[in-house]
């Protein structure tokens, strides 16, 4: 059974999987992408994590993009894991506690090379939005956004 646990940036099993993250990244768009320095972690407080048998399987992340907003950072579902419907619980656990800070939107940012994710963030209700902040200069840099 899939166990979801909130935690912050310096819990060691959340390090650990965006180190798996940054290297599937870094495969596919290129060690030096654009998209990769907004990798960053420091400024999380709020990260979500799956566990199936105390074994850490996913992440993700929430950050106060604005008095309205949290933007959705470091969404990650080990290979091994993946297809099983735990991205979309961490998505759901993420908007929970979104609300339950007071705010009313998602925004978040992915590329055109992660498909799957775009796949994830179309199904989950989020739409296409104008992109936002030094992500609106990175040609293959996708942002979209949920009304919670």
């Amino acid at each position: 059974m899939i166990a979801l646990r909130r935690t912050n940036a310096d819990h060691h099993d959340f390090k650990a999987l965006v180190q798996l993250l940054n290297a599937e990244l870094a495969r596919r768009d290129g060690a030096d992408h654009p998209l990769s320095r907004f990798n960053n972690t420091d400024k999380i407080k709020y990260v979500l994590m799956a566990y199936d048998k105390d074994i850490p399987i996913a992440c993700g992340a929430i950050q106060a993009y604005d008095a309205q907003r949290m933007e959705i950072k470091r969404m990650f579902v080990r290979p091994e894991n993946r297809g099983k419907g735990i991205a979309k619980k961490i998505l759901k656990g993420l908007e929970l506690w979104t609300k339950e800070l007071s705010y009313h939107r998602c925004i978040l940012l992915t590329g055109s090379r992660q498909p799957e994710a775009n796949r994830l963030y179309a199904a989950s209700g989020y739409r296409a939005m104008p992109k936002y902040g030094e992500a609106a200069d990175i040609i293959d840099s996708r942002c979209f956004e949920k009304v919670l």
